[in-house]
Order: C-alpha cells, then structure tokens, then sequence
C-alpha cells in the first residue's frame, strides 16, 4: 500500500461519526488547520472575534452538512479543496448576516462595509490566499514539531529537545552550542550530532504531513515545493 493511499480525506469522512474515533478525527482536523482558515478569515477584514466565530462555525457547517460526496483524493490536494471551501461559506456566512434580523442568530459582521471589495489586508500586501498558504505551511511545520517533541519525550530526551528546538529553524553558531552544551554537560560535537539528527526527523515528519493532504506523488511533490518556498530552510 502506498502513503498516499490512506490521506487527510479519511480523517474528514470518519470525524462525520458519533463515537470516541470520530471525536478524535474531528479534533484533529480542527486543531491542525484552524489556524489557517483562521488567518485566511482575519485577512479578509472581519475582527478578531467574529474571525473566531466564523472558524468555529466553518469547521461544524463543514463536517455536519457533508461536503463529502464531491471530496475525495480524486479531487486533488485537501489545502486546495479547503481554501475553496472556505471562500463559499464566507460568502454564504455573510448572505446569511443581511438576512437575520438583530436579536435573532448571530450575526457575522466584517470591519467594512462591504467586505467582499474591501478587506483589510496585513501588512506587506500579502492576500488572503498569500496568507492562508503561510499559515497552512506553519501548521504543518508546528504539527511535525508537536510529533517531534512528543517522540523525544517518549525516548527520555524532553530537555535536551526543549534546549535544541531553536537550533531546528536557524542554524545555531558556536556560542550556541557552547551555552547549550554547558546547560546539558554535554560535549559540543554531541549537541551538534543531536541538532542534526533532530532536523533530519523533522524533515521526514513534515513530509509525512504533507503525504497525508495529497492524493499522489504529483500531489505531493507540488505541496512539498510551495512548502519550501514558504518555509525555506526548515524543509530543505
């Protein structure tokens, strides 16, 4: 069988379920891209709170109303899909928002007046999308990372990763591994083999993040480009 036969997509249809596996699938899927769907809505104008509203309610509309019969592998890259997905139930969020009278259902109300022609966009004049690829890229980096600590915990080495996981974004210099060294009274070549060997199982962690959301090689080969570009030496 290969990685890319079993993807994200699975984890969407079984998080659809009622039982404890469901409830896991669901709050795996939430905790691993909120936060881009997150910036994506920040970027489009609306305020902090209603932004945190809208995710909410995006991931409950997106596994309840069943987006699932048309969403598949076949469909291509899951980070696509859901950026699609997203931009409909803005637009939906935001008829459903003219239509509910004051004291009714909660409104989703955006900065400006007319949000669709004139969001508030962060500083550097990145777009939405420019922004929702950023943050799809740091979520997947952050979730290798989690896996990353929680297998150095397992293996009884927690501190010595808490010491060196700085050293996995930016290369460290030789200060840095002399005060690092002396904190764990360690040789400094041994920092330095640790620090390597650490980068080399993120690497290999992030890879299998972005195997999950692809539906084939070509898939894959595609994410784990504009991962690089996003990320640049974290993935190299």
């Amino acid at each position: 069988m290969s990685r890319f036969d079993t993807t994200q997509w699975s984890i969407v249809v079984e998080a659809q379920g009622s039982g404890d596996d469901a409830r896991a699938a669901l709050e795996s899927l939430c905790r691993t891209y909120r936060p881009p769907v997150l910036a994506y809505i920040c970027s489009r104008g609306y305020r902090s709170d209603v932004a945190e509203d809208l995710t909410q309610s995006f991931f409950t509309r997106f596994l309840e109303r069943g987006h699932y019969p048309e969403a598949g592998p076949a469909r291509g890259r899951f980070r696509a899909y859901l950026l699609t997905a997203i931009k409909h139930f803005l637009v939906n969020a935001a008829e459903e928002a003219h239509a509910v009278k004051r004291g009714g259902r909660i409104r989703f109300e955006s900065i400006d007046a007319d949000a669709s022609h004139s969001a508030v966009l962060p500083a550097g004049g990145d777009n939405p999308e420019q922004v929702f690829e950023q943050a799809w890229a740091l979520a997947v980096l952050d979730s290798a990372l989690h896996r990353l600590r929680k297998e150095a915990q397992l293996a009884g080495k927690g501190e010595l990763f808490e010491h060196l996981r700085d050293f996995l974004a930016e290369q460290p210099n030789n200060a840095d591994y002399a005060r690092v060294a002396a904190a764990l009274k360690l040789r400094r070549n041994t920092v330095a083999v640790s620090v390597h060997r650490l980068r080399h199982r993120l690497l290999a962690l992030v890879r299998e993040e972005v195997a999950q959301t692809a539906a084939d090689k070509g898939a894959f080969e595609i994410e784990l480009r504009e991962l690089r570009d996003a990320l640049g030496a974290v993935v190299e």
